[in-house]
Parts: C-alpha cells; sequence; structure tokens
C-alpha cells in the first residue's frame, strides 16, 4: 500500500521506537522465563538490591546510558544485555516495516523477530530454548498463513498456503529429530537439543517447506564458521577444554548437558535464529535471482515458493 512521504517517515520512527520498547520487555522474558517466573509481576527491579526501576529509569537504551550503567538505589552495574537487546529489537522492528511497509506482513514478521530475540540471549545465556516462544509460535505461524490464503495479494507475507506452514513445521521438527537420533545412535552423545527442534518447526510454520531448508542450511554454515574460528583461536591460544563449557550441575535439558561435557559444544538456537531472519528478508528473493541465473522460467517456481 503506497502512503504519503509524510505518513512513512512517521512509521518509520514509530517502528524504531516501538522495537526499542518491545526489546524492553524481551530483556524481561530473557532473565524471568529460564526461572520460571511470571514477566507480568512483579514490577521491573534490580537484581542485586530488588527495589523497584522508576519509569525515567526504564527508557529504552538512554536510561542504561544516562544512569551510566549502573542502578540508580545501590550502584550495581546494569548488564550490557539490557541496551543490546532493545537496540536489536528497534532495528530490526525498523528493518521489517522498511522491507514489508504497509502490510499484513509487517506486525506478523515484527513479531517474529521479538520471539527470535528473546530465543537468541535465552539460549546463549542458559542453553535452553523457551517453550514460550516456540510453542505458540508455531501455531501462530500456522494461524498467520490461513490469514495469507485469505489475503493473497497485497499481504507480503511469506507464506500463503496453510499446507505450506503444516508442511514447513513437520519437516523443520523431522529434519533436527532424525540429526538428534542419528548422533546419539552413531557418536553416542547429544546432538541437537529437542528445543532446536521446536525451534526450527516454528520457523517452518513461518517460513514454508523451502525456509526449513535454506534457514537449515544457513544455520549449518553460520555455525560452522564460528565453531571452527572458536576452535582456531583455541589452538593458537594453547588454551584447553578439559573442563567443559559449563558449570557442571546436573539439568535435565539437553543443553545443559552438553555444557558439562568436554569438546566444542555451542548453542545452535542463535544461528537457527539468524539464518531464519535472513531467510525472512531475502529468502525467496535470492531463489528467484538463482533460479533467473539458470534462465529457468519464474513460473514454475513461484508455485512452489508459495507451497501450491
Amino acid at each position: 500500500m503506497d502512503i504519503p512521504p509524510q505518513l512513512d517517515t512517521f512509521f518509520i520512527a514509530l517502528s524504531f521506537v516501538l522495537g526499542a520498547m518491545v526489546g524492553s520487555f524481551c530483556n524481561v522474558c530473557i532473565c524471568r522465563w529460564p526461572a520460571g517466573e511470571s514477566v507480568i509481576r512483579p514490577r521491573s527491579r534490580c537484581p542485586q538490591c530488588s527495589s523497584g526501576i522508576a519509569w525515567y529509569d526504564n527508557i529504552p537504551v538512554v536510561s542504561w546510558l544516562l544512569l551510566g550503567a549502573k542502578c540508580r538505589g545501590c550502584g550495581a552495574p546494569i548488564s550490557w544485555q539490557y541496551p543490546v537487546v532493545e537496540g536489536i529489537t528497534a532495528l530490526l522492528f525498523l528493518a521489517v516495516y522498511a522491507w514489508f511497509g504497509f502490510t499484513i506482513a509487517t506486525p506478523v514478521y515484527m513479531a517474529l523477530c521479538a520471539g527470535l530475540v528473546i530465543v537468541t540471549f535465552v539460549d546463549l545465556r542458559e542453553w535452553i530454548i523457551p517453550n514460550e516462544v516456540s510453542i505458540p509460535g508455531i501455531f501462530a505461524g500456522i494461524a498467520v498463513s490461513l490469514l495469507g490464503m485469505a489475503f493473497p495479494e497485497g499481504s507480503a507475507l511469506r507464506v500463503v498456503s496453510v499446507f505450506d506452514a503444516l508442511a514447513g513445521a513437520a519437516l523443520g521438527g523431522l529434519i533436527l529429530y532424525l540429526l538428534d537420533r542419528i548422533t546419539i545412535l552413531i557418536l553416542k552423545k547429544p546432538g541437537m537439543g529437542f528445543g532446536d527442534v521446536k525451534l526450527l518447526a516454528m520457523l517452518g510454520a513461518f517460513l514454508g517447506w523451502t525456509g526449513v531448508l535454506g534457514t537449515l542450511m544457513l544455520a549449518c554454515i553460520l555455525g560452522s564458521a564460528v565453531g571452527l574460528s572458536l576452535i582456531v583461536l583455541e589452538k593458537l591460544g594453547g588454551g584447553t577444554r578439559d573442563k567443559g563449557l559449563g558449570t557442571g550441575e546436573e539439568e535435565q535439558d539437553a543443553h545443559a548437558t552438553e555444557k558439562a561435557l568436554p569438546g566444542h559444544y555451542i548453542p545452535f538456537g542463535p544461528y537457527l535464529a539468524l539464518a531464519g531472519l535472513i531467510f525472512l528478508f531475502f529468502g525467496p528473493e535470492a531463489i528467484l535471482a538463482y533460479w533467473a541465473a539458470l534462465e529457468l522460467p519464474a513460473e514454475e517456481l513461484v508455485p512452489i515458493l508459495q507451497g501450491l
């Protein structure tokens, strides 16, 4: 939908501000969901002195800078995570509006971006992927595909067929589940955590079966590049991994088991999230460009991308 330039500028600014505000809530989810706490009550408080945080000390990014990254009450340092999450979410919301415009897809993919930000930072901190994001996300992706079927033209949604969403969710979950079982069978050690299975199923519901394949390929490339870089840096630094990556505390989650094991384990959720974002913005266009480079007729590919 074409809108006046002045209104477009307003929505650009609104997207950024809204993203920063949602990012502040993402921080609450990142800190509280792994601990089994409510994200509604109590109100935001300092984790050190437990004093409530006033509204003027809770302005995304700005308050962290004005306070010098310290609690006003006790002077305890405030983690860099807070402004980083708020800033990333703000930029992602801005990018979604800039890419998809004033369409149905924009609020949908803003919500998806917020969920992937939460997943990324929880997995980096705790080696788990919160069910609060992945499980509702699977059903949300399928519901959005029904919206795409109702408005196939002009919605800008990546999936406009419920069959594509269902196939994406099923394929995403099945691929990683089988990889996990094969890894355990052959290597006799944990493979993918089940949280990764649900996360890729969620991405499949939003991006379709082609999105699953593209996301998994990109995630493997990104994860391999980072993992190999860490190994090389460790070898150059003469470090050892005898103590493993975790605290050694027993937990039921598969990722927690990996943390206690020696070896080069890295959480895979952030790479799936980043790869999913890359495919969301560029995936279908990249596939079409590759198809055109092969001089194949585009009309044969479009139904495949739409899951028809």
